[in-house]
């Protein structure tokens, strides 16, 4: 299957690539990853049962709990996508990579998907296309340096902390060169920006514009929820959210019905009765 194709048949029926069908058909996140190998200014990453956004989850699952949920998960919903979305960055943990290849090997049908900040793409595209990942997003808040900065600190990489500068470039790199390697492989790639009110909001196209060079094939332009060193920055309202993606289009393509979800989240994403997390599966034993 070519590209163009590939990406047609991902569209066609993962939720988190296209908003017909955000409240038709389901993903399961697999809360798998809790380690991370950077730290982003705007994210705590933390078990809670109720606090509803990325880098939460209610417990970390090992291989077997994860292969059970999905059996019992697709049993019950139509279920399309398993992804590893954290709590943690899904390359920086062992399992992750184990955990794609059993479920590729039990549900074939499904399409896996993986999000991760890029740092380890590199190291890890061979077995990235070995276990059958089809789509992976890449969060990406910067291509200027002097941006960068602001936003990300400890770059922890090969028994290394990296600061500033040198953090930074080392981070976009990795990224940029992972988007080139694995779109090379026809591994689909949706590039994440999280949109941050006088810090990146006048960046966001150039950020767009880089990322296609280097083969990404949709972006999705995420509102910052306030938190860590951001705390005390106001999100962007709906007409910034919605200019910027306007100006993204013309680009490349934009998903704009992510909801933020968190690490565990499961069911159908646009259905608000249908869109759970672990804590609220009756009977749970996680």
């Amino acid at each position: 299957m070519n590209k163009k194709a590939h990406f047609a048949h991902v569209t066609r029926a993962h939720p988190c690539f296209n908003e017909k069908i955000h409240d038709k058909v389901g993903r399961i996140h697999i809360p798998i990853a809790p380690k991370c190998n950077i730290q982003c200014g705007f994210c705590t990453r933390k078990l809670d049962k109720k606090e509803n956004r990325p880098g939460v989850a209610s417990c970390v699952m090992d291989i077997d709990e994860a292969l059970k949920h999905v059996k019992e998960t697709v049993e019950k919903m139509p279920i399309t996508v398993i992804g590893v979305a954290g709590p943690g960055d899904s390359l920086c943990n062992n399992d992750t990579i184990e955990f794609f290849r059993k479920a590729h090997e039990q549900f074939p049908d499904l399409i896996l998907c993986m999000s991760t900040n890029g740092l380890l793409v590199p190291d890890f595209v061979d077995e990235i296309v070995e276990v059958g990942v089809k789509t992976v997003t890449i969060t990406v808040n910067a291509v200027d340096p002097k941006i960068g900065v602001k936003i990300y600190d400890n770059i922890n990489y090969d028994n290394k902390v990296y600061h500033g500068l040198d953090g930074f470039n080392l981070l976009l790199e990795k990224q940029l060169k992972g988007i080139d390697m694995l779109s090379k492989q026809g591994v689909i790639i949706k590039v994440n920006s999280v949109l941050i009110p006088s810090v990146n909001d006048k960046h966001i196209i150039e950020i767009t514009k880089v990322v296609k060079d280097h083969g990404a094939s949709m972006m999705n332009v995420l509102p910052l929820i306030p938190l860590n060193k951001f705390k005390d920055i106001e999100p962007p309202g709906c007409g910034m959210l919605s200019d910027i993606r306007d100006s993204v289009e013309e680009i490349l393509p934009v998903f704009r019905a992510c909801t933020q979800c968190r690490a565990d989240a499961y069911g159908i994403p646009g259905n608000k009765d249908g869109d759970l997390h672990l804590d609220l599966t009756p009977n749970s034993h996680y």
